[in-house]
């Protein structure tokens, strides 16, 4: 992809957030062969840290291929932001409303445009005690299934350093200079599901399939054995809402 299609708000953007990023983090980025030349596709990546939608676009956007992230909706009104998620072409999520379906539609018309979306299948930071990767939702596999796209699991390491999720005191921590560590994989293979009606207990198979992915990236640069059990988080009815979690009201 060259650098003319990549749009005038995704260059702007790389000029303000490169250079910092290259004073925070050493890098160690493999994988990057995996990442497709041509045609659309998704990338599934664990979250760890707020930091890891820029650590994770840094990498990808030296690969030619920008991502479009899945995002809530409320991160596009808010000014300079707002102007930056929509200028890129990110698409936003509308969570437990009557028009939370048109990101997947979204979604699908992007990647048949051959663009790259990106999925935090988990739906939030992890809330893993150790970090690994939970349970993940169903997004990723429904547009997989849906577009037969290939699906490139990504893992990523480090950005938790600099910006601990829920961190009850000192949320940045700059220094000493940390290491990031971003890896993606080969495809993730699906075609067995292709020609299967995507019921829910298909799409789970599925999501377990690319969560398996990500772990198994993730314990390879850990050099870690991850949890036999995936974590699984459910949100409360106070988070649906809106408000703030017990972790991030004990990080003020």
């Amino acid at each position: 992809m060259s650098r003319r299609r990549i749009g005038f708000w995704y260059r702007l953007a790389a000029i303000l957030v490169k250079p910092p990023m290259r004073v925070l983090f050493k890098r160690n980025w493999r994988g990057m062969e995996h990442i497709p030349a041509e045609g659309g596709f998704i990338t599934a990546v664990n979250h760890n840290s707020y930091l890891d939608p820029l650590s994770y676009a840094h990498f990808q956007y030296n690969t030619g291929r920008v991502p479009r992230f899945l995002a809530k909706e409320a991160l596009f009104r808010k000014g300079v932001v707002g102007r930056f998620m929509r200028g890129t072409g990110q698409i936003p999520v509308y969570r437990d409303t009557s028009e939370a379906a048109d990101a997947f539609r979204a979604a699908v018309a992007a990647v048949h445009e051959g663009k790259c979306v990106a999925f935090y299948p988990e739906g939030t930071l992890t809330r893993e005690p150790h970090l690994w990767p939970m349970e993940g939702k169903t997004g990723a596999a429904r547009v997989a299934l849906r577009t037969h796209a290939p699906v490139i699991p990504v893992a990523q390491w480090g950005a938790h350093e600099v910006m601990p999720p829920y961190a009850k005191e000192r949320r940045f921590r700059p220094f000493p200079r940390k290491t990031l560590t971003v890896v993606a994989g080969a495809p993730v293979d699906l075609s067995e599901f292709y020609d299967q009606e995507p019921t829910a207990e298909v799409l789970r198979e599925v999501t377990d399939r690319i969560m398996a992915a990500i772990t198994a990236l993730l314990a390879d640069i850990r050099n870690e054995t991850p949890p036999a059990e995936r974590y699984v988080y459910r949100r409360t009815p106070a988070e649906r809402r809106g408000r703030r979690t017990p972790e991030e009201e004990k990080a003020e």
